[in-house]
């Protein structure tokens, strides 16, 4: 299973895509979609719709997961990455993909052990995840962590029993 991991952000937003065949997580790519903070909003969120439908059509990912909004101390800033997600979430289920979606401890947990996490403690446990992997970024690390997050899930999921 191909699985997308996913960052959201207006300015950086960080993907990741590993295979995941039980629990053997394999790093397949990764990077960062920039946008140019001197457009307009709605240029903005278009430059993002068509660069993740263009990753989506090149790597045919079979699930995806993007990490929740947190609240920042700034309530502009908080609405514009609620947009962006809003974009990630829709370019991922438009392709008819199922769609996890993670609080940022969640992940944290998942990945390092502890939901206060910094993000090199993050990067450096994807790392050790998915050996030899070129890292693109802090928001990349954070989209693989995301993807590592989902294939945890699924394999946990696919082994409780169903009634």
């Amino acid at each position: 299973m191909i699985i997308l991991g996913l960052d959201p952000g207006l300015g950086t937003t960080g993907w990741g895509l590993i295979a995941a065949d039980g629990n053997r997580l394999t790093h397949i790519s990764n990077g960062q979609i920039k946008t140019d903070s001197g457009m307009a909003l709605a240029s903005r969120l278009l430059v993002l719709d068509l660069a993740l439908t263009d990753l989506i059509l090149e790597h045919q990912p079979n699930g995806a997961a993007v990490e929740e909004v947190f609240l920042n101390v700034n309530p502009q800033s908080t609405l514009k990455l609620g947009q962006a997600r809003g974009v990630v979430l829709l370019a991922a289920s438009r392709s008819g993909m199922e769609v996890g979606e993670y609080a940022a401890r969640l992940v944290k947990k998942s990945v390092v052990g502890v939901g206060n996490a910094s993000k090199e403690q993050v990067h450096a446990m994807v790392s050790r995840l998915l050996p030899g992997a070129k890292i693109a970024g802090p928001d990349a690390s954070d989209a693989l962590a995301v993807a590592i997050t989902h294939a945890h899930h699924l394999a946990s999921a696919r082994r409780i029993p169903r009634k």
